[in-house]
């Protein structure tokens, strides 16, 4: 009796030829995120994997707090250990071909040391930092805010090639003496001073009545574009807007490229949200 040889059918032969990738098949974006896990899907991990995936990118994700979290805030917050947080880093970033990394919000010195020395390891690599204030929930009680806030202006803000921010926070900063520059009655002055060349500010005053983003670029004129009123949280805008960003740079835009599309696609992203529970409206990220 002769041996059996199995032919797989076709369909399964097509679909295989469909999902494998060709010897010219183009180059896959791959973005690092650092940011916590938010399990309402409204901003950060694992929503930042789903917008990477919807322009074409595969996320690599390192998680460096836990929220316990729904659609109306924030109560309590798990930060990982520095360690696992730069296990997770490393592993990913000794074995593909990273584009661009994002670090989002961060809520510890000791994290914010860890992820600068990243940076500082992988500094040919694009870094998109969203820089937030910490929130208050009683897990951070143990840690004086303003040490965070200035480790992330000293640590990681030097490093930053692009940093997005709500257009009040560097103004709160300066007028609670944390940004000790010679600019610091000019908060965007002082955040070029401190090392970032690239200053995004969302929700900005574009005239009365008007918010908007803003670009403010060292020794450079300004530049603007009308930004929509958000239905959701200003943070997952702004998380929004940085992860799309981190997804253009990985793919080889220059910054200024990334940032007109990212503008762009983000604007018609936040076109999209929906009611899911008793809180607030979240971003809708799901295929339409």
């Amino acid at each position: 009796m002769g041996a059996i040889v199995y032919e797989p059918p076709a369909v399964a032969t097509d679909f295989l030829s469909a999902i494998m990738p060709t010897p010219d098949f183009p180059a896959i974006p791959l973005p690092l995120i650092f940011g916590p896990f938010d399990p309402s899907g409204a901003s950060h991990l694992p929503i930042d994997a789903a917008i990477c995936a919807g322009l074409g990118a595969h996320a690599g994700c390192v998680v460096t707090a836990i929220h316990v979290q729904d659609s109306a805030g924030t109560e309590t917050i798990q930060r990982l250990a520095p360690d696992l947080v730069d296990d997770q880093a490393r592993c990913l970033l000794e074995d593909m071909a990273i584009g661009a990394l994002k670090i989002g919000p961060q809520y510890d010195p000791e994290t914010i040391a860890t992820l600068a020395q990243i940076a500082a390891d992988y500094c040919t690599l694009p870094l998109v930092l969203q820089l937030c204030a910490p929130p208050p929930v009683p897990d951070l009680d143990d840690l004086d805010p303003e040490e965070t806030v200035g480790a992330l202006l000293e640590l990681l803000l030097p490093q930053a090639h692009l940093v997005v921010v709500d257009a009040h926070l560097p103004e709160q900063w300066a007028s609670q003496g944390l940004l000790s520059s010679t600019r610091a009655d000019d908060p965007i002055a002082a955040l070029h001073e401190l090392g970032a060349p690239l200053v995004l500010c969302s929700n900005a005053a574009l005239g009365p009545g008007l918010n908007g983003l803003v670009l403010h670029a060292r020794d450079q004129a300004s530049r603007r574009w009308p930004w929509p009123a958000p239905r959701v949280r200003t943070g997952d805008a702004d998380s929004l807007l940085a992860t799309v960003l981190c997804c253009l740079l990985a793919r080889g835009l220059d910054p200024d490229a990334a940032i007109s599309q990212a503008v762009t696609t983000t604007t018609t992203l936040l076109e999209r949200h929906f009611h899911p529970g008793m809180g607030q409206r979240i971003l809708l990220h799901a295929a339409p």
